[in-house]
Formats: structure tokens, C-alpha cells, sequence
């Protein structure tokens, strides 16, 4: 498994509840974009729609030696394949209130080009103030572990 990107804002304003790793529908020119690492998940999320799972806002820059065909816009969004049962799945939890599906990281599994979505749940900013306070916490802790060996 190769890394390519991830949402690290994600993991700031959202509580992780479950993830899901998915395929994307690409053309060869955006999966040659991918692996130059020329993509950019933030603001990005997922919706559901007839039955099927897109990607909104991802931006995958236009490669530049894709020639004249390459017209698609960079943002356009992407369908991701998933399982039936999945899909309804995620459709029962999204339907919930303050749900939400979030991508979360894209990466290249073999050959195949995969992205990780989480379902999210928002955090308040209490919340939020509540995280840096232990990472803090912890960061001070490992520090004077360190220096008491």
C-alpha cells in the first residue's frame, strides 16, 4: 500500500465513526496525476445519489502531458464503487442526523488506485479544543519521558 494523500483536516473537525475503502472511476491521464501526487482532498466529501456513491471536490490537477483530449474539469466529481450492501448500509447512517461521508485518505493498492471514507460525525468546538489539550498533554508526557531516560 502506497500513501499518496490524506485529510488531515478531516481527523480535526470530525469524530471517526467507521471507514470504508472504496474504488474511484478514473481516466488514465488523472491516475498518471495521482502518481504524481497532484491531488488535494481538502473540502472534499462524498454523496450519495440513485443508489451510488460520488466524490465531490476533489481536486486532481490536469496532467500536463496528457496532450489536447485532456478537457475534464479537475474538480468534476468521481463515482466510487462500492458493495449494494454497503451503499444501503451508509445510506441508513448518513440519513441520521450530523452524519456525514468524508474521504479520508488515497492510496495504491497493487496497481488500483483506493480511497479510504470514513463516516464522520461533526465535533463542536469544545470538542475540538478538548483534542489539542490531550495531544498537548501527551506531546509534554513523552517529552519528559525522554529526557527522564
Amino acid at each position: 500500500m502506497k500513501l499518496i494523500t490524506e485529510n488531515r483536516q478531516a481527523r480535526h473537525e470530525y469524530f471517526i465513526e467507521d471507514t470504508y475503502q472504496c474504488g474511484i472511476v478514473l481516466e488514465g491521464s488523472e491516475v498518471k496525476s495521482i502518481r504524481a501526487g497532484s491531488i488535494n482532498l481538502k473540502d472534499s466529501f462524498c454523496l450519495i445519489a440513485n443508489g451510488e456513491v460520488f466524490v465531490k471536490n476533489m481536486h486532481i490537477a490536469v496532467y500536463d502531458k496528457a496532450g489536447a483530449y485532456n478537457t475534464r474539469n479537475s474538480k468534476r466529481d468521481r463515482k466510487l464503487l462500492l458493495r449494494k450492501a454497503e451503499i444501503n448500509k451508509l445510506i441508513g447512517k448518513v440519513g441520521e442526523k450530523g452524519y456525514a461521508l468524508i474521504p479520508l485518505e488515497v492510496y495504491f493498492e497493487g496497481s488500483l488506485c483506493k480511497l479510504k471514507m470514513g463516516l464522520c460525525k461533526g465535533k463542536h468546538t469544545f470538542d475540538k479544543k478538548e483534542t489539542i489539550k490531550q495531544r498537548d498533554l501527551d506531546r509534554s508526557v513523552e517529552r519528559e519521558l525522554k529526557n527522564y531516560r
